[in-house]
Formats: structure tokens, C-alpha cells, sequence
């Protein structure tokens, strides 16, 4: 639920991860009317809320539907995860606008036209019941736009001196076959039981003799896995850093077509064959979710240092009464897709 919140408001950085530090914020009694929380000199008032509330609530039910928010998680309603999650989402947003200023960082003539112009779409595309019950107005809807775009353009220059190119050997990928013979099982409760000794060098004796099997002239290395493995029975496709070290450095040693010898890892005894040494498609979409990895940690680190330095209050009882519009004429969902057609 989270991360499909996540790419409706199409942050590239780990919003979700911070959601908990965004919304742990601290009672207060000085409130202006309608203000829901406050980060600093920056507040959030109620139809903000409502707004990225109800736009949230509409991509849902247009999507799986009203019957959507039956569904609950140990006690905890699908409505108050995403009140949640939209609390969260709305104080990253403010507590960005406030790295900016930190650093420096504004809104441009050009992109200032373009918040004026969005605002203007969304406001035109709200009905008069609409307007009325989200206490809607133009100014509070350019006032988000800014806010938002503020927060990606902040984003965009703390990470702007990683390198984005990547070599291929860097973000090769590979795809092997194996025949995993497990070393542990597991008892009623899942607990991890290791085996003993003996068992070990019984699974051992068994890997061995399957690799003379795998050695064999024309063997079917395929037949061998669907037969013995206790792993993955398909293809296994991945780059540097992503499996068991013993494996990873096996695997990556192998020519097309090799069998390794017998490789043991915290899961037990491997045998691999490499299938293709080198996945053009595959090795070029890593190359961007290295990229966007990086790009997610050097943000991460500022702005997760940034945050413990805020005062940040919530007003809880003006927070426990926001609950999602029921009405029928209330249908509004475009507020993010209207941002992205002028900043996209």
C-alpha cells in the first residue's frame, strides 16, 4: 500500500523509509485554526490534507474499487494506513521546502509559471461540490504544486554530483543454473535448524556425486536441477553485490557453459553452471537501479541527519476527525497527474 503511494506521487528517493521519522511528531497546543502539523516555520493546514487525502482516496477506488477499504491489516484499516502514509508523504514535502531554503534552493521564474499554470488546470477541473468540501481554492493548490516542485528540485541538487555512468563490468549480470543441496531446515515455527556433522557430510557425499554427474559428456545439467535441487529450479539471473559472496565470486569466474566445482554457502553445497556471461538488457537496467541506489543513499544521509534537528508538532485531535469524503460528486484524482503534465 505504501509503495503504491510511493509511485503515485512519483518521488525518486525513499519516501517510505522515512515515513516513520516524518510522522513521529510531538503534541502541541498553539494550533492556528484548521492546522494539522507544523515542521518548523512550515504548517500544514486541513484542506492541504484533504486534497492529497481524497486525490489518494480516488486512485485507490479507481483502481479495485469501493470495496477497497473493507480490507485491513491486523486491526489497522486500508483508510488509516494511507491517512498515514499521506501524513508522512505531506511532512517529507514540508520538511524538504525547508532543505531548500537550507541550501538555497528556489523556484525559478520559468517554474514558478509553470506551478501558476498547473494550479489553474487543477482548480478548473474541480466542481463546485469539489471546491466546497475540500476548502479548495487556487492559491492552496498553487501553494502545494511549489511545495512539490520545490521538494524534487532540492532532491535533484543534492544528488546531482553522482556519477551516472556506470561500466558494464560494473553492473554485469549474469544468469546461472544450480543445484543447491541444503545444509539446515527448518522446524514447525520456520526457526532455522543447522544440521549436524554427519548430516552435512552426507548432503556433501550427495553434491559430489551429482557434479560427476553434471561432468558428464552431453549431461543434462537442467534434468539435474529439476531433479536434486533444492533451490530455485529455473534460470537465476543477477549482478555484483546481489547473492552470497562464495557463490557470487564462483559464478562470475565461470565461462558460458562451465560448471563450477562445489561451492559452499550459508545455505549449503552449490553446483553452477553458467548459462550467459553477459545479459546486454539485463546489465543495462542495472546500471540505472545503481544509479537511482546511490542517488537514494547520498539523499538519505542528508536528509535523515537533517530531520533530527526539526521540532515537529501534531495537531492529533484535528488529526483523529480528517476521515476520506463520501460523496458522490467527489471524484477528483488528477491533482498529481496534472503536476507531472507540466514538470514532467
Amino acid at each position: 500500500m505504501a509503495a503504491f503511494l510511493c509511485m503515485l506521487l512519483l518521488f525518486p528517493l525513499s519516501s517510505c523509509k522515512n515515513a516513520d521519522a516524518d510522522t513521529k511528531l510531538v503534541l502541541y497546543t498553539g494550533f492556528k485554526k484548521d492546522e494539522v502539523f507544523r515542521i518548523e516555520t512550515m504548517s500544514c493546514m486541513l484542506p492541504e490534507i484533504m486534497i492529497y487525502l481524497t486525490n489518494t482516496q480516488d486512485q485507490y477506488e479507481s483502481v479495485f474499487g469501493k470495496e477497497i477499504w473493507k480490507t485491513n491489516l491486523d486491526g489497522v484499516t486500508l483508510e488509516e494506513n494511507v491517512k498515514e502514509t499521506v501524513l508522512a508523504q505531506l511532512a517529507q514535502v514540508k520538511t524538504m521546502n525547508l532543505l531548500a531554503e537550507k541550501h538555497g534552493v528556489t523556484l525559478d521564474e520559468e517554474e514558478q509559471r509553470k506551478v501558476q499554470e498547473a494550479a489553474a488546470a487543477y482548480y478548473a477541473s474541480l466542481n463546485e461540490t469539489e471546491r466546497d468540501v475540500l476548502q479548495a481554492d487556487e492559491e492552496t493548490i498553487e501553494k502545494l504544486y511549489a511545495e512539490f516542485a520545490l521538494a524534487n528540485k532540492v532532491y535533484e541538487y543534492i544528488i546531482k554530483d553522482i556519477n551516472p555512468e556506470i561500466s558494464d563490468d560494473e553492473a554485469r549480470t549474469i544468469t546461472v543454473q544450480y543445484v543447491l543441496i541444503k545444509t539446515y531446515t527448518r522446524d514447525g515455527t520456520g526457526k532455522r535448524i543447522e544440521y549436524s556433522e554427519s548430516a552435512k557430510e552426507d548432503a556433501l557425499r550427495q553434491a559430489r556425486e551429482i557434479l560427476e554427474m553434471a561432468r558428464v559428456e552431453d549431461a543434462d545439467f537442467e534434468e539435474l536441477v529439476l531433479q536434486y535441487s533444492e533451490g530455485e529450479k529455473g534460470s537465476y539471473s543477477f549482478g555484483k553485490g546481489e547473492t552470497d559472496a562464495a557463490f557470487e565470486e564462483a559464478a562470475f569466474n565461470l565461462e558460458t557453459g562451465e560448471i563450477s566445482g562445489i561451492v559452499e554457502t550459508s545455505y549449503g553445497y552449490n553446483i553452477i553452471k553458467c548459462i550467459n556471461t553477459f545479459n546486454r538488457e539485463e546489465t543495462d537496467e542495472n546500471k540505472v537501479k545503481i544509479v537511482e541506489k546511490r542517488r537514494e543513499e547520498v539523499f538519505g544521509q542528508e536528509y535523515d541527519a537533517f530531520i533530527t534537528s526539526l521540532t515537529r508538532t501534531l495537531n492529533e485531535p484535528l488529526w483523529k476527525q480528517v476521515t476520506f469524503i463520501e460523496n458522490e460528486e467527489v471524484t477528483t484524482r488528477d491533482f498529481f497527474d496534472i503536476y507531472n503534465k507540466y514538470f514532467s
